[in-house]
């Protein structure tokens, strides 16, 4: 197959290229994407692009692949970031990394290249499965690692297209791996930023768009002020590190956008308000729609963790989420991922 191969500068992505090469039967091309954010925000700190760069040409060198280097920075913010920016000024926790993965990797830059490649290729921990005539989304078989919750937007079309050679190896070994290629990026920490903003604080882009916004920081159960905050748009719920209080753990449960509020409550206070059901609405079905007779499972948020979940018809669109245990984390404008087992069926959009 003729494969677009997207590299960004980290061991996973380095590593699914040397599988690729490894079987010595497709033409690859490798692409590196240039983000908006890069040029635009320099000025907050070292947006270590060209050093991915470096990394991305030292792997393609190692390996005999072409890469090219291309600019979407337009793209990522049409699609990306002014959709997140308006999120979080509305009180929601948006997804940049579902959005980029639908609207960007297999989005704007399917429309740049020809037709002529086959897939297109990711350093995603994710499987496929081909099932009447179509591919599946399964969980990668790191529990740990598995990115499905980030790719479960993707239209059937570019599910077909895309390719995913690392899903079915535990990270464990795609290191080993990356040692046993003697790859440039094998020693190289994973990264832990949001697509677009590579390692860029998130409160630094929040800022720089947002600005600060002093307001209380109050006890749900009590009603009482316990410490100040900068804007409610640099928190999330379910969030306990980084608010600055004392006589914890606190954990955000609730914001108001409007009052400009945080609310917080303890651990003790969180589990005597469990949240068990949920709705969600924008549904995008990778499959038929299941059955709402039976048990399936949902992710919140990106992480190893699953919960058994009962599904029911809202009308219009939305459906009621009841979940077999409390979650205390369930953020309006983030995404409910739903599973049968390790596969993805869907995801919507939390209310």
């Amino acid at each position: 197959m003729k494969i677009a191969m997207l590299l960004s500068g980290g061991v996973d992505s380095s590593v699914a290229l040397a599988e690729l090469v490894r079987e010595e039967k497709h033409q690859i091309q490798a692409f590196y994407l240039k983000i908006w954010l890069e040029d635009d925000l320099q000025y907050l700190g070292q947006c270590p692009w060209e050093e991915d760069l470096q990394y991305a040409q030292g792997v393609c060198e190692k390996l005999g692949v072409p890469l090219e280097i291309v600019s979407l920075q337009t793209a990522y913010w049409d699609r990306v970031v002014s959709h997140s920016i308006s999120e979080l000024k509305a009180g929601r926790t948006p997804s940049p990394d579902i959005l980029c993965n639908q609207n960007v990797k297999f989005g704007a830059f399917c429309d740049l290249i020809d037709a002529s490649y086959d897939r297109i290729a990711t350093g995603h921990y994710a499987r496929q499965r081909l099932h009447n005539g179509h591919q599946q989304l399964l969980k990668g078989v790191d529990p740990i690692k598995d990115q499905t919750y980030f790719l479960s937007r993707l239209s059937r079309v570019q599910l077909d297209r895309a390719m995913f050679p690392i899903g079915h190896i535990p990270k464990r070994e795609v290191r080993a791996l990356a040692a046993h290629y003697d790859l440039p990026t094998q020693a190289r920490p994973d990264s832990q930023g949001i697509c677009f903003l590579g390692k860029l604080k998130f409160s630094e882009f929040v800022k720089a768009h947002l600005g600060e916004w002093p307001g209380d920081i109050i006890d749900v159960a009590s009603g009482r002020v316990l410490g100040a905050h900068k804007g409610f748009w640099f928190h999330t719920i379910g969030q306990r590190k980084g608010l600055g209080l004392s006589g914890g753990p606190w954990f955000v449960v609730q914001k108001d956008p409007a009052k400009n509020i945080v609310y917080v409550s303890s651990e003790e206070g969180r589990l005597q308000r469990p949240q068990l059901n949920f709705s969600i609405s924008s549904m995008h079905w990778l499959e038929e729609k299941p059955d709402l007779n039976r048990f399936y499972t949902v992710k919140i948020r990106h992480g190893e963790r699953t919960t058994e979940c009962r599904l029911s018809d809202l009308g219009e669109g939305r459906l009621q989420v009841e979940l077999g245990q409390p979650d205390g984390g369930i953020a309006p404008g983030q995404y409910a991922v739903i599973y049968d087992g390790d596969l993805c069926l869907g995801a919507g959009v939390i209310d």
